[in-house]
């Protein structure tokens, strides 16, 4: 597509996302959830449609060699589709944040003053290979009254489609605007270009939800506020009061229940008072599991399948089969190692001490802190929010899950009975 022509298609769909949110904004609940139900109602009657659809993706993204994790995360089945429907019924059973008042207050003078919570407004929402985020996306921003442009990958393109017209079954149940919820209608990535840099006067804030190098480029040439993540670099430590089984069965899910979700662990550190005990029944779970083990020489010597670590493994987010361990000098070690090589995402600390636990929940600066349980567990569903656009590891507005309640700013509104300003 020409530049002019991609110029065209953007601008098109900015002015009508513009249109849509001011129509959102004085949405009732009760019509968004006519919408929402009748959406999750189309996701499952159109299911057989939508796995047709996602079997031509796979096809295609298994011949132009997608790795493992692209796959796993573009790959749909009757039990995903089915999750999808029920992510959107969460959704619709959570409340309206819009208009809800997050604290009010009198003044002296007699002013009532409150915070109210409203839209975003347009939010671009720009990720790869999954197509469930057409549909989490896509409802979280109608709940929380925004109009939204998503541009899915063309890997996902077909799922996206289907998903994105029971999207659109559900705007029309409701007698909402189709223009709610716009999916991109190409493949070319000078959209993304046009949407980062040249679309300021329609989108209020991007959201990427992808792979390393499509953040850092949102991150970098983005002109409107980024929500976002730039890689998951998640931790474990397991410490020297750790129950040695909670430890096994926690490292084990954590990094293998799924590998290409951003809250997999990546790194496994272990209390050097309790190598004895904890080290190798772990390690020799994760290689049974069919997990390569990359460590240093402590950790090489519980098992010789244990390859050596190097300095670019503490970093590394591999999204894969794949785990990094250390041996740590106790609990401070362990956030020393979080603070240096760390990505703020989540982390988790396997111990029967409170005070250690505590320490460790202070101490790391990361969006997600957990004791005695799995950094898989980072995911708006497991939060109780329905789902999420993704993960945010920003210090500012939404940190963490990224859901309805975060996908709304706020005003304030005052209300006097005649009072003036005094010179």
């Amino acid at each position: 597509m020409s530049a002019g022509g991609i110029s065209e298609l953007m601008r098109g769909l900015g002015k009508a996302a513009v249109s849509a949110a001011s129509v959102l904004a004085g949405t009732s609940t009760r019509t968004k959830n006519e919408a929402l139900a009748a959406a999750a109602a189309a996701i499952r009657a159109r299911r057989v449609e939508i796995l047709d659809a996602n079997d031509r993706d796979m096809v295609a993204a298994t011949a132009a060699q997608l790795g493992a994790p692209l796959l796993d995360r573009l790959r749909l089945d009757q039990k995903r589709v089915e999750a999808i429907a029920q992510s959107i019924e969460d959704i619709a059973a959570l409340a309206d944040p819009v208009g809800t008042v997050a604290a009010e207050w009198d003044r002296p003078n007699g002013l009532h003053i409150q915070r109210v919570r409203v839209p975003l407004g347009v939010i671009g929402i720009i990720y790869e290979s999954r197509p469930n985020v057409t549909a989490d996306a896509g409802t979280l921003c109608l709940k929380s009254g925004n109009a939204v442009i998503l541009r899915g990958g063309s890997e996902s393109r077909l799922s996206n489609a289907a998903i994105h017209a029971c999207l659109l079954d559900g705007l029309t149940a409701a007698g909402l605007p189709a223009e709610c919820i716009q999916l991109v209608p190409t493949t070319d990535r000078a959209a993304v270009g046009f949407m980062l840099a040249e679309m300021t006067d329609f989108i209020d804030v991007i959201v990427p939800r992808g792979g390393k190098s499509l953040v850092a480029r949102v991150q970098k040439e983005a002109r409107v506020p980024v929500i976002g993540h730039l890689e998951g670099n998640c931790h474990v430590y397991v410490d020297r009061d750790a129950d040695v089984r909670m430890a096994r069965t926690i490292a084990l899910n954590a990094k293998m229940r799924r590998t290409g979700v951003c809250g997999a662990a990546e790194t496994l550190l272990i209390d050097e008072g309790c190598v004895s005990t904890h080290l190798g029944p772990i390690v020799r779970d994760l290689l049974a599991a069919g997990c390569e083990v990359r460590g240093d020489p402590t950790v090489q010597k519980a098992d010789t399948r244990v390859l050596p670590a190097t300095e670019d493994d503490w970093y590394t987010e591999y999204l894969d089969a794949i785990i990094a361990a250390r041996v740590v000098d106790g609990v401070d070690g362990a956030v020393a190692h979080i603070k240096t090589y760390g990505s703020a995402h989540t982390e988790s600390i396997v111990t029967d001490n409170e005070a250690t636990a505590n320490r460790f929940l202070q101490r790391v600066d990361s969006a997600i802190v957990l004791h005695n349980a799995s950094t898989q567990f980072a995911d708006g569903g497991e939060f109780g929010m329905g789902a999420e656009i993704g993960i945010s590891t920003d210090r500012f507005h939404a940190r963490g899950p990224v859901g309805v309640e975060q996908l709304t700013s706020y005003k304030y509104v005052v209300r006097g009975s005649g009072q003036v300003r005094p010179g």
